[in-house]
């Protein structure tokens, strides 16, 4: 959620932290602040309340420079949208930190704090940090040893990154179920919250594991354990470019990342569908023998994700013969499991560091799961180091907030699972090739799809003064009509809910009226028929629709009644394929708006709080 740079150079570091928050912009955020230990090791902090260019703007009126440094911007939790609510936060002018998470034993820790004689200027959890920090330091401990005394004081998730006065040398960052990674250099290091925000300045990170406590300086890096014993991290080098997250064009980051999908998918199958079978391996080296023992299928994600759940429990059903629950993790962790016998978990996550996904996995491994799968899009997460078995969906980097070519090719690989344990299930050599040459064809449809993307502009005018959607489909798009909501409300503000078209009797047709839009997704599939029904009963009672259909079906345009035609599809690939003409129109009503595309209000593109 929130954005950590940080970093001890013989340079001065404050553009590469100003830089490092740029990068880190997409993540969503309220505040930034920055402070570094001057060359008179004095400690120096600028904080402002918006983005990072009024930070910049505020820097270059002011003569802060140094070697040692941190900054961040800010995802309120605790306390509102505020300058002295903003990171870093410091104690006695001696210390100064930086924290991304939740503690949650905030309140007990400032009671007690408070009797000390500590004083509060923030309504901020991570306030109490600081002064934790400050009080080992006021003992004679070095920042190491106050760090790695603090932590174990610490209740909650946070990544930490501390710098104070007495040793102006020195960097100290700890992770607990917040990512942290450890940017590489050569006479000068670095922390960050996400490899992006270094990628400028190394493509060599050493990615922290739960519980890890940092002791970064110019010319070393060590690193100690939950348990306070120096341990060994693997460093990894980046396949990323420092202009990856460029826009390469297009006027807003989702817009380049809902028109490149067609190249994201076909990344996502190259070289793990081959002679018309899935080739297992992709899941992980030890995948088959895994498949071979699953009996049922325990799908948990958030958001985005969960709807690609929805769709994969059609496919793995009515395809593989498995049995399939989807459940949103956030609530997964707090009700009584009853696990089946060999039942795999499989948990979704684009960035593999959203909090709830992360728990509900840890939770599974307690209870009884047969193994654990995690379908991510980001390599060398927390979710993907904690899984037994790994997808990478090689969508790229995605930095708009609302999720496009993530989702698809998440979609890409659910399908591809379920073709994997429907070969166990009695799917026969010719049956694959017939499903393997069907996905095949995704990323050519995901083109002609796209040049609907004027037609849909022209819609979206119809929607700029809207208050409230309805979102309409049956069977496995319904769970894409749950997706077209979530895109609209997400980026244009726009009340939008999603209901299975057959329930639209049982309450929903209350709402109908001619204010309120109404959309549908129609392929030619079983349930077309009992969707036009459904459909009729809008337009008996004034409704508006707004139909993306086959061009088979029988509706035409008429008055209060638009059709967008999608190229004829296969009843299986068809939940990847409308949810693009979905996402085009929430993007063109979003700029219609006004709105912030890619960093919309009150949201984070990782959300790695509970």
């Amino acid at each position: 959620m929130c954005g950590i740079v940080g970093g001890v150079a013989q340079r001065d570091v404050i553009p590469i932290l100003v830089e490092g928050l740029k990068r880190l912009e997409y993540r969503g955020y309220d505040s930034a602040g920055v402070a570094i230990v001057d060359g008179r090791s004095r400690l120096e902090r600028l904080r402002v309340l918006g983005k990072v260019g009024a930070l910049e703007a505020s820097l270059a009126q002011h003569t802060l420079s140094g070697t040692t440094g941190i900054a961040h911007t800010r995802w309120a939790t605790h306390g509102e949208p505020s300058t002295r609510n903003a990171h870093p936060h410091v104690s006695h002018d001696a210390v100064a930190l930086v924290h991304n998470g939740i503690i949650e034993n905030h309140a007990a820790l400032r009671a007690r704090q408070r009797l000390l004689g500590y004083e509060f200027s923030s309504e901020t959890d991570t306030e109490v940090a600081v002064h934790q920090i400050h009080f080992h330091l006021h003992k004679g401990k070095d920042l190491l040893r106050a760090v790695l005394d603090a932590r174990a004081e610490l209740q909650g998730a946070y990544a930490l990154g501390v710098i104070c006065t007495l040793e102006p040398g020195r960097l100290v960052a700890a992770r607990r179920g917040s990512p942290l990674v450890i940017g590489i250099g050569i006479g000068e290091h670095f922390i960050a919250s996400d490899v992006f925000a270094l990628l400028p300045v190394t493509q060599r990170f050493i990615h922290l594991e739960e519980g890890d406590v940092a002791d970064v300086r110019r010319e070393s890096v060590e690193i100690y354990d939950l348990h306070g014993q120096r341990v060994e991290r693997p460093v990894s080098i980046s396949g990323l470019s420092a202009d990856a997250a460029d826009k390469a064009g297009y006027r807003h980051y989702m817009q380049k990342e809902i028109f490149t999908q067609a190249r994201a998918v076909a990344d996502t199958l190259e070289g793990r569908v081959l002679a018309g079978r899935v080739v297992e391996d992709a899941f992980g080296f030890a995948a088959a023998g895994v498949l071979d023992r699953v009996r049922a299928i325990q799908i948990v994600a958030c958001g985005t994700s969960y709807h690609a759940g929805l769709v994969a429990r059609y496919w793995m059903e009515a395809v593989a013969g498995v049995p399939c629950s989807v459940e949103v993790a956030s609530e997964f962790r707090y009700r009584r499991q009853v696990v089946l016998p060999g039942t795999l978990i499989v948990a979704i996550s684009q960035s593999g560091e959203t909090a709830d996904t992360l728990a509900a996995l840890r939770e599974a491994r307690t209870l009884g799961y047969a193994a654990t799968l995690a379908i991510c899009n980001v390599p060398e997460s927390s979710l993907t180091r904690e899984a037994d078995l790994v997808f990478l969906t090689r969508a790229g980097p995605e930095i708009g907030v609302a999720s496009t070519k993530a989702f698809t090719t998440q979609l890409t690989a659910l399908l591809m699972l379920v073709i994997a344990l429907g070969r166990r299930r009695g799917i026969d050599r010719a049956a694959e090739s017939s499903l393997v040459a069907k996905l095949e064809t995704v990323p050519g449809l995901l083109g002609q799809i796209l040049e609907s993307d004027e037609r849909i502009r022209r819609l979206a005018e119809r929607f700029a003064d809207k208050h409230h959607t309805l979102y309409l489909g049956r069977g496995a798009l319904y769970p894409v009509a749950m997706e077209g909501a979530l895109k609209l409300k997400e980026i244009s503000y726009i009340h939008a809910e999603a209901y299975p078209a057959g329930e639209l009797k049982h309450g929903p047709l209350a709402l109908v009226d001619e204010d309120m839009p109404v959309i549908a997704v129609a392929p030619n599939n079983a349930l077309l028929e009992k969707l036009m029904s459904n459909l009729e009963e809008v337009r008996a009672r004034g409704g508006r629709l707004f139909v993306f259909a086959d061009p088979s079906v029988e509706m035409k345009a008429s008055p209060g009644v638009e059709v967008v035609e999608v190229p004829p599809v296969g009843d299986l690939i068809a939940p990847i394929l409308y949810t693009v003409p979905l996402q085009l129109l929430a993007y063109h009503v979003a700029v219609l708006k006004g709105a912030d595309v890619d960093q919309p209000r009150n949201l984070a593109k990782s959300v790695t709080v509970e």
